[in-house]
């Protein structure tokens, strides 16, 4: 049974940082995306890692303050955010698909639970 196990949310001040983690058991996948969403919008897109060979995606405007990495040996994909902003606060979701790497929450077969991240100004 395939289980993605997201943690490392929290309340922090604008300007910290956080590290959420995201354990994987029952399969490795090639792709392990993180997203993000806000009540009343849609799933964003943050980051995303290929497992194998540790390629790494961002969106845009992140990069410089989010960072995604992954411990092969504990199953664990990261996601390191720096320098956070109240526009960060959301629930962030680790997720994971076979095949290339889409931004597109859709083609993505597994999903965690989902970490809260509120960033207060």
């Amino acid at each position: 049974q395939v289980q993605l196990v997201e943690t490392g949310g929290g309340l922090v001040q604008a300007g910290g940082s956080l590290r959420l983690s995201c354990a994987a058991s029952g399969r490795t996948f090639n792709v392990m995306g993180w997203f993000r969403q806000v009540p009343g919008k849609e799933r964003e897109f943050v980051a995303a890692i290929n497992w194998a060979i540790g390629t790494t995606y961002l969106l845009d405007s992140v990069k410089g303050r989010f960072t995604v990495s992954r411990d092969n040996a504990k199953n664990t994909v990261y996601l390191q955010i720096r320098n956070l902003e109240p526009g960060d606060t959301a629930v962030y979701y680790c997720a994971a698909k076979p095949g290339v790497f889409s931004r597109d929450d859709s083609t993505y077969n597994y999903w965690g639970q989902g970490t809260q991240v509120t960033v207060s100004s």
